[in-house]
């Protein structure tokens, strides 16, 4: 047999023994494809580098697979961007049985902001659906209010009202990160420090007594945990006052 004649050799094998390679463990076997890998994959794409980045290219070399793999489960970046949405609410831990609405509200949207945190890309693409685990979420919510003697629009405007609190605060401590990011601050000691002299200017004015008593007095203008927790208290003190429902748990 001539060198013409060979086959050609994987880079790997080249000066390596045939006993060596035996002695080798056999690879594993690669683990096949299905709707979480793929959803699992494109979520660590998004948290990493944003929901831009997630790609069917990029999306095929995270899992090891042929590009046109993922096709066989989604059609389409839209199909995609489902199963990712799915994906994040299934982490959610919700509620069973009867509980106190507003308990279950609170933890909701305490849930909520945990996951927009982790998940930034969600604030862009949380409404696209509806998907199996986005509805659970609405479904263990009203059951949660059915107890309030509340009829179904008002349910459904507290558990809206609720969410959007906690969406919204996620989208406001986003935006504020990527103003930090775009600055070059790594601190809200180093916003404070760097606006220093444009806030000192306003303040100065003598056009904002208030805001500038804030600033002053306040002790809690980086705690932003305590600011949604104190927020969100009074949303659902407003719901309780505002629709009369009582806060008895009913825990089963």
């Amino acid at each position: 047999m001539t060198d013409r004649d060979k086959p050609e050799q994987d880079e790997e094998k080249v000066g390596v023994t045939l006993w060596e390679r035996l002695e080798r463990p056999a690879p594993a076997p690669r683990a096949p494809l299905n709707p979480r890998r793929i959803a699992e994959a494109a979520v660590a794409i998004a948290d990493a580098d944003g929901l831009d980045a997630v790609t069917m290219r990029r999306l095929a070399s995270a899992l090891g697979v042929a590009p046109m793999a993922a096709y066989r489960y989604v059609s389409s970046k839209d199909e995609l961007l489902e199963l990712m949405v799915d994906h994040v609410y299934g982490e959610l831990e919700l509620p069973t049985g009867r509980c106190d609405w507003r308990k279950v509200m609170r933890e909701l949207a305490m849930s909520l902001l945990e996951v927009g945190r982790r998940h930034q890309w969600m604030t862009r693409v949380n409404w696209c659906g509806p998907t199996p685990n986005q509805l659970a979420v609405p479904e263990a919510a009203l059951a949660a209010l059915a107890g309030g003697d509340l009829d179904a629009d008002a349910a459904m405007a507290v558990y809206s009202t609720v969410t959007s609190y906690a969406w919204g605060a996620v989208s406001s401590e986003i935006s504020l990160t990527q103003m930090l990011q775009a600055r070059g601050w790594s601190s809200f000691e180093e916003a404070r420090s760097g606006l220093a002299p444009q806030m000192t200017w306003l303040v100065k004015t003598g056009r904002y007594p208030m805001y500038t008593r804030y600033l002053g007095e306040a002790t809690r203008k980086g705690d932003l945990q305590w600011q949604f927790e104190i927020g969100l208290d009074c949303v659902l003190d407003g719901i309780a006052c505002r629709l009369n429902i009582d806060s008895t748990s009913t825990d089963a």
